[in-house]
């Protein structure tokens, strides 16, 4: 017996499942949003941070999290949303060592920094020290930002 009650060949109008399948097939993935990717970046940041403190003291774990956290960015973002994502890099990295300073200032070693230094000394300190970090992810998030917008349809 057939379970379907229509006939063969009736007009019968596409499923939900049937719609989304055929969907996603020939449309292309959806791209975050501007304060999407700004979240996930913060998020990843802080998870690569903390993984690198374990030890007390920020190394090259955190410079590397960083870098291939802005250079996904502009993959992962809607192309109407590329310069927050060209402005992030910098944004990003002071924040994070200011947040390290704040919360855990015997983790930031700079040759030549008191002992005694302020918050605001140790993220200064750390920002510097962290200069070639910042210069190597700012240049590869604004290529990636270029390639996206050659590439763009």
């Amino acid at each position: 017996m057939d379970r379907n009650p229509l006939p063969r060949g009736a007009d019968v109008p596409a499923s939900r499942a049937d719609t989304v399948e055929d969907m996603s097939s020939t449309t292309a993935v959806r791209d975050l949003t501007a304060q999407g990717v700004v979240t996930f970046a913060v998020i990843a940041l802080a998870v690569v941070t903390g993984l690198d403190l374990l030890d007390g003291r920020l190394g090259f774990l955190f410079s590397l999290g960083f870098v291939l956290v802005v250079l996904t960015a502009p993959f992962s973002v809607d192309v109407r949303s590329l310069l927050t994502t060209g402005v992030m890099p910098p944004v990003l990295l002071i924040a994070a060592l200011w947040v390290v300073a704040l919360l855990a200032p015997q983790a930031i070693a700079v040759d030549g920094l008191p002992a005694d230094a302020g918050t605001l000394a140790r993220t200064l300190a750390a920002v510097i020290d962290h200069g070639v970090t910042l210069v190597v992810g700012h240049v590869l998030a604004l290529a990636a930002i270029v390639a996206r917008v050659v590439t763009a349809p």
